[in-house]
């Protein structure tokens, strides 16, 4: 099984289905392994938490859930649009993510 996800940590993205559409969000996290991603303010999910500790407070708090990372696409720091990710490599061996739209690296 293929466990790549065109995403990294870091990388502006924006919502292209469910709920959230249209939005845009930080990556925080990326789990290749389950294809998800979790980013910054979105896909807000209610967690019940139990006080762990004498004193602790427990209660319901607000989390950022997981979502696929096939539901997001990568934003062009350079043009702004939503684009895919191309990749360059080069003579002394490097490789480099590069905007479809305006040829930018990422």
């Amino acid at each position: 099984m293929n466990n790549k996800v065109h995403v990294k940590t870091g990388d502006t993205v924006i919502i292209l289905s469910g709920k959230e559409r249209g939005k845009k969000g930080k990556v925080l996290a990326v789990s290749p392994k389950e294809g998800k991603v979790i980013i910054e303010g979105r896909n807000m999910v209610s967690k019940h938490v139990k006080p762990r500790k004498m004193g602790d407070q427990g209660g319901i708090i607000k989390a950022e859930g997981a979502m696929y990372a096939c539901k997001v696409q990568v934003v062009c720091p350079r043009c702004g649009k939503p684009t895919r990710v191309s990749h360059k490599i080069y003579e002394d061996g490097t490789k480099e993510r590069i905007c479809k739209k305006c040829g930018e690296a990422l």
